[in-house]
C-alpha cells in the first residue's frame, strides 16, 4: 500500500511544468501568489526553480489537476493505479479550488496581502505524505470531502498557511470549508476524461455522492445564491424583479452606484461631511472588524433606490465577497409573521434547504451571512407583528451585539427603509450605523445617461439630456430627475414622445411629481402593454383598467403597502360590471402567464409574499400604490361634494350616513402617509365652494367620531365593525378599535392639511379654520378633546397618535388645546399656533417648534431636551422648572417669559430675546447667550458656569443678585465685570496663555 509521498516523489516536478504559460483559457486566470505559496507549503510541486516572490508571467492553475495526472501517467509510463490517481487528483484539485477562490474574492486577496515570507512557505509534505492510500480513503473523499481524512488533512495545512498570512480566526474555517467543497466540480470534470479502470471502481460511490451533495449545505447555499441573489435566476417571478418596469433590459444595464450622506444618531445629516459612495461605504463597514457590532441602516425617501441597491449590492457580495460573506436578501414585506426569537423569523424568511435541514445553520463555522433586510418602513402595519416595528428593530440590534460577542455568530445586518420608519429615537438600538441616500448629482446623472444611451441610442439619450438642461425646464422637474425612479420615468416617456417641457409650466414640485405619475399611468395603459397579451382594449376598457388599478392601489395600501388578492379588488368592484369582466380576463392571464399580463407590464406583478395566495398581486414600487390610492381617495372626496341638481335645496348625492360608511371603507385601515396626502392635495381640483363643503362635511364626521357615535352604534349599523369584518376576510388582523381609531385620525389629517391649504389661500383664509378642540368661542369647544383622542389612540399601542398624526401638525391651529402629560417627542410642530395651550408635564424632547406661536403657552415641568424653538414666539410663556437641556432657542422671543428654575444647560440662546424674562435659579451651564437681549431680565441665583456671554445686551434693570458661575463664564462684558466685581477676567477658551 503506497503513501502519498511515494506517489509525489515519482512525480517530483517543477512548478512550471504543471502551469505552463500560454495555456490560460480565460482572462484573469493567472495563478495567485497565495495559490503558489500553498502549493509549496503542501510540498505538492517539489522544490521550485523560481523564488516564491516571482510568479512566471501567464502561469495558471486552471486545469492543474488534469495536468498533474497526465504528467504522472507519462512518468509512470502509462501505469496509473486508482490510488496513485487519487494521490495526484485530490490535492491538486484542492489547490486549484483555493486558487480560484482567491482570484475571485476581493476580501481574501486584500486580507492575504503580500502572503508569507519565503521561509514560511516551506514544504509540509511529511504531514500529508504519511497518509495511506486505500479504497476507503478514496471513497470517503469522494463521498464528502470536507469531512474525510484527506480533506481534513488538507484543511489543516491550509489553516496553518492562512494563519501565517494573518487571517482572523472567524474567516479561516470559512475558507477551508468552501475550498474543500469546491473540489467536486474539478474532480467530476477530471473523471469525465478517465478510462473505466479509474471510473468503474468509483461508479457507485460517485452516484451516491452526487445525490447527497445536492442536499448538503454548500450546494444548497450555492443554489440559493444562483436563484435568489443572482440576476441569472431561472425563476420567472424573480427574473421579473430584475427587469426595469416594462422594459426588456434589467437593473444592471441601467444602474449607477449612488452616493449617501452620513447621518448622526439623531437622524440628522452631517452637513459638513462629504457624501460617500454607498457601495463603498457598505463594503467598508462590512469588512471592518471594529464595526462588527453595528447594524447598517440606509434611509431614504420613496424612489431613491433603496430596494435596487439591496439587489445590486447583494449580488456584488455574491460575486466578490462570498463565501467570506454570504448575502441573504429578505424583503420584509414577504414575512408574514415575526417571532419573539429573531432566529426563527430569519429561518422562516429564508426557506432554503441549508436552513430547513440544519438547526445550527447560524452557528456553522463554515458560513457567515450578511442579512439584507429591505423595506423596514413597510412593517408599519398594525397587527402584523407581535410587538411592532420598534421591537423588531431592537431584536436586530440586540442580535447584532450577540453576533459581535459570540465567535459562532459573526453575521451582519443591513436594513433599509424610509426615514419616517425611525420616528422615535427612544425605540432605536444604540448600534445603528446610518446613512441617507443622496439625490443624484450631475456626475451621476451623466453616468446614468451614458448607460441609457447604450439602451436607447445616443440620439435619444442626448435629446433627453438637453431636455433636462434646457433653460425653460422647470427647477422642480430638474429636482425630481435627481431621484432614480423618476429619472427613469422621465427618460422613458421622453423617449416615447409622451412628455414635453410645456407640460410642466407653472407646476409645483408636488404637482410635477403627480403629473409624471399621471402621464406614466396613461403611458402604461396605452403604450406599454405587453404585445404578447394579444388583447386589444377599447377606450372604455382602458378606463376600466384604470379603475382596477386605482382600486388595487387602495387595496394594497390597506393591506400594509405590500400585496393584495384579486378577490379583494373584485369585491370592491361589485357595482362595476365592465371593470369586473376585464379583471376576470386579467386574472385568467395572471394564472396562465403572469409575466405577459397587461397589469404586470409595469405596475402590478404576481405577489411573492410568504402568505400571498394564487391570484395575488403586488406593485413593482410602493410609490405607484400610494399614487393610485390617492387617486381613489380623491374620486370619493369629489363625490362627497356633488349636489343633486333635481332637488330644490340641492342636497348632496352622498348622504351623511353614506359618507360615514365610505370614510370607514376608505380610511379605516392605517395612517395616511405624507406621500399619499401630498398627492391628494395636488389631485383635488375642486372649486372654492366645493373645497369649503368638503371641509365642513369632514369636520361634521370628525365631531361625530369624537363623540363615539360610530363605535357605539348598534351591531347592525356599526360601521367600524362592518369594516373590520370586511378587512378580516382578506387577511387583516385589525380589531374594532384600530379601525375606528384609524378612520378618525385619517380624517383629522385631511382636516389639518385642508386647513393648512386654506390659510395660504386668500379666498379661503377667513372661511376655514380647524382646531381639533374647536374654536374657543364655539359651542363645540372642548379643551381636552385632543388629549382624549391621544389617549384613545394610544390605547392600542403607545405613540400611535404621534406616529400617525404628528407629521401633519406643522402650521396647525392648536390654540387653547390641553396637551397635559402627553408624549410629543420628535413631533414636527413648526409654524403651529399654540397660543394659551397647556403643555405642562408633557414629553417634547426633540420636538420641532421652529417659528411656532407659543404666546402664553404653559410648558411648566415639560421635557424639552434637544427641542427646537428657533424663531419661535414664547413671549409670556410659562416654562417654570422645564428641562430645556441642549435646546435650540436661537432668535426665539422669550420676552416676559417665566423661566424660573428652568434647565438651560448647553442650550443655544444666541440672538434670543429674554427681555423682562424671569430666570431666577435657572441653570445656564455652558449655555450660548451670544448677542441675546437680557434687558430687565431677572437672573437672581442663576448659574452661568461656562456660559458664553459674548455681545449680550443688558441694562441697569437686569438683575444679577446671587448669580453664580460668572467667574467661569466666557466673554463677560467689561461693564458687567465691574458691576459684579469679577476678577480676574476670564479669557475665551481659545485665547493664548500669557
Amino acid at each position: 500500500m503506497n503513501k502519498f509521498k511515494q506517489v509525489w516523489q515519482l512525480l517530483n516536478t517543477d512548478i512550471r511544468d504543471l502551469g505552463k504559460p500560454g495555456e490560460i483559457a480565460e482572462a484573469g486566470a493567472e495563478v495567485s501568489k497565495a495559490g503558489l505559496e500553498l502549493a509549496i507549503a503542501l510540498g505538492l510541486l517539489g522544490t521550485p526553480a523560481a523564488p516564491v516572490a516571482v510568479i512566471p508571467a501567464g502561469l495558471s492553475f486552471v486545469g492543474l489537476a488534469r495536468k498533474g495526472v497526465n504528467l504522472y501517467r507519462d512518468k509512470a509510463k502509462g501505469k496509473t493505479s486508482l490510488e496513485a490517481w487519487a494521490a495526484i487528483a485530490f490535492p491538486l484539485a484542492y489547490l486549484e479550488s483555493f486558487d480560484k477562490l482567491v482570484r475571485e474574492n476581493d476580501w481574501l486577496q486584500q486580507a492575504i496581502g503580500s502572503g508569507i515570507s519565503n521561509q514560511a512557505a516551506k514544504s509540509q509534505l511529511d504531514q500529508l505524505g504519511e497518509l495511506q492510500l486505500d479504497q476507503k480513503l478514496i471513497e470517503d473523499a469522494l463521498t464528502y470531502f470536507p469531512e474525510s481524512r484527506l480533506g481534513q488533512a488538507l484543511n489543516q495545512q491550509l489553516s496553518e498557511y492562512l494563519n501565517q498570512a494573518g487571517l482572523n480566526q472567524y474567516s479561516i474555517p470559512i475558507v477551508t470549508g468552501w475550498v474543500a467543497w469546491g473540489i467536486y466540480p474539478i474532480i467530476d470534470q477530471l473523471l469525465s476524461y478517465e478510462s473505466e479502470k479509474i471510473t468503474q471502481p468509483l461508479q457507485l460511490t460517485r452516484t451516491a455522492a452526487r445525490e447527497t451533495q445536492a442536499t448538503q449545505k454548500y450546494s444548497s447555499i450555492e443554489s440559493y445564491l444562483t436563484e435568489q441573489i443572482s440576476p441569472d435566476t431561472s425563476n420567472p417571478l424573480l427574473q421579473s424583479q430584475w427587469k426595469v418596469l416594462g422594459e426588456m433590459f434589467t437593473l444592471p444595464d441601467i444602474y449607477v452606484p449612488l452616493e449617501a450622506h452620513l447621518v448622526d444618531k439623531n437622524g440628522k445629516v452631517y452637513k459638513q461631511a462629504n457624501p460617500v459612495n454607498l457601495e463603498q461605504w457598505a463594503t467598508e463597514q462590512l469588512t471592518d472588524s471594529d464595526k462588527n457590532g453595528q447594524v447598517l441602516f440606509i434611509q431614504a425617501g420613496p424612489g431613491r433606490g433603496k430596494s435596487v441597491f439591496c439587489r445590486m449590492f447583494s449580488n456584488w457580495v455574491r460575486e466578490h465577497l462570498h463565501p467570506i460573506w454570504t448575502p441573504i436578501l429578505i424583503r420584509l414585506r414577504d414575512i408574514d409573521a415575526f417571532e419573539n426569537n429573531i432566529e426563527n423569523t430569519l429561518r422562516a424568511a429564508v426557506k432554503a434547504n441549508f436552513v430547513k435541514s440544519d438547526d445550527g445553520w447560524l452557528t456553522d463555522r463554515n458560513t457567515r451571512f450578511l442579512f439584507v433586510l429591505d423595506g423596514f418602513d413597510e412593517l408599519r402595519m398594525e397587527g402584523r407583528t407581535t410587538g411592532g416595528i420598534e421591537k423588531f428593530l431592537k431584536q436586530v440590534g440586540n442580535y447584532q451585539t450577540i453576533c459581535q460577542q459570540n465567535s459562532q455568530l459573526v453575521h451582519r445586518f443591513l436594513v433599509t427603509g424610509r426615514e419616517l420608519a425611525l420616528h422615535d429615537e427612544r425605540f432605536l438600538p444604540g448600534n445603528l450605523e446610518r446613512v441617507e441616500i443622496a439625490l443624484m448629482n450631475d456626475q451621476l446623472q451623466q453616468q446614468w445617461l451614458g448607460k441609457w444611451s447604450k439602451l436607447v441610442g445616443e440620439d435619444n439619450a442626448n435629446a433627453f439630456g438637453e431636455f433636462l438642461q434646457a433653460e425653460n425646464c422647470p427647477e422642480r422637474v430638474k429636482e425630481l430627475a435627481q431621484e432614480p425612479l423618476l429619472l427613469y420615468l422621465l427618460a422613458a416617456m421622453h423617449r416615447d414622445g409622451e412628455i414635453s417641457l410645456e407640460m410642466f409650466e407653472g407646476t409645483s414640485r408636488a404637482g410635477a411629481k403627480v403629473l409624471i405619475y399621471q402621464k406614466a399611468l396613461d403611458w402604461v395603459l396605452t403604450q406599454q402593454r405587453s404585445q404578447e397579451l394579444n388583447l386589444e382594449l377599447t377606450a372604455q376598457e382602458t378606463e376600466d383598467l384604470r379603475r382596477i388599478l386605482t382600486e388595487a392601489g387602495l387595496c394594497v395600501t390597506q393591506s400594509g403597502g405590500e400585496w393584495t388578492s384579486i378577490a379583494m379588488i373584485e369585491e370592491r368592484l361589485k357595482g362595476d360590471d365592465q371593470a369586473r369582466k376585464l379583471l376576470e380576463k386579467a386574472r385568467e392571464r395572471i394564472g396562465n402567464n403572469p409575466l405577459k399580463n397587461a397589469l404586470a407590464a409595469f405596475y402590478l406583478r404576481p405577489a411573492s409574499a410568504a402568505d400571498a395566495t394564487e391570484g395575488a398581486v403586488e406593485f413593482v414600487h410602493k410609490s405607484f400604490a400610494e399614487f393610485l390610492c390617492a387617486q381613489r381617495l380623491v374620486e370619493s372626496l369629489k363625490e362627497w361634494v356633488l349636489v343633486e341638481p333635481r332637488r330644490r335645496r340641492g342636497g348632496f348625492l352622498v348622504s351623511r350616513e353614506k359618507l360615514a360608511e365610505e370614510v370607514y371603507d376608505l380610511l379605516g385601515y392605517g395612517g395616511l402617509t405624507s406621500e399619499i396626502v401630498e398627492y391628494v392635495m395636488v389631485l383635488l381640483d375642486v372649486n372654492q365652494e366645493e373645497f369649503l363643503q368638503l371641509f365642513q362635511r369632514l369636520e361634521e364626521f370628525y365631531l361625530d367620531w369624537c363623540n363615539g357615535d360610530f363605535i357605539n352604534a348598534e351591531p347592525t349599523s356599526n360601521l367600524p365593525q362592518k369594516t373590520m369584518l370586511q378587512l378580516r376576510k382578506h387577511g387583516s388582523l385589525m380589531g374594532l378599535r384600530e379601525v375606528d381609531i384609524y378612520a378618525g385620525l385619517n380624517v383629522m389629517i385631511l382636516l389639518l392639511v385642508l386647513n393648512r391649504y386654506a390659510q395660504n389661500t386668500d379666498e379661503l383664509k377667513g372661511k376655514i379654520s380647524f382646531n381639533p378642540c374647536s374654536q374657543i368661542d364655539s359651542d363645540s369647544f372642548e379643551p381636552t378633546r385632543l388629549l382624549r383622542i391621544i389617549s384613545y389612540s394610544n390605547s392600542v399601542k403607545l405613540d400611535t397618535f404621534v406616529n400617525i398624526v404628528s407629521q401633519f401638525l406643522s402650521r396647525a391651529d392648536l390654540k387653547n388645546v390641553d396637551f397635559t402629560g402627553a408624549d410629543f417627542s420628535n413631533a414636527d410642530l413648526r409654524n403651529a399656533d399654540f397660543t394659551y395651550a397647556d403643555f405642562s408635564r408633557t414629553a417634547l424632547s426633540r420636538a420641532n417648534f421652529s417659528d411656532a406661536n407659543l404666546i402664553r403657552v404653559n410648558l411648566s415641568n415639560a421635557d424639552l431636551v434637544n427641542a427646537n424653538f428657533s424663531d419661535a414666539n414664547l413671549s409670556n410663556a410659562n416654562l417654570f422648572d422645564a428641562n430645556l437641556y441642549s435646546a435650540n432657542l436661537t432668535s426665539a422671543n422669550l420676552s416676559d417669559a417665566l423661566l424660573s428654575k428652568v434647565n438651560l444647560g448647553n442650550a443655544d440662546l444666541s440672538n434670543a430675546n429674554l427681555s423682562n424674562a424671569d430666570l431666577k435659579e435657572a441653570d445656564l451651564w455652558n449655555a450660548n447667550l451670544y448677542s441675546a437681549n437680557l434687558t430687565s431680565a431677572n437672573f437672581s441665583d442663576a448659574d452661568f458656569s461656562n456660559a458664553n456671554l459674548d455681545s449680550i445686551i443688558w441694562n441697569a434693570n437686569t438683575q444679577w443678585k446671587n448669580a453664580r458661575g460668572l467667574e467661569t463664564a466666557y466673554n463677560v462684558p467689561e461693564g458687567l465685570k465691574q458691576l459684579l466685581s469679577l476678577s480676574p477676567p476670564n479669557p475665551p477658551p481659545d485665547a493664548p496663555n500669557s
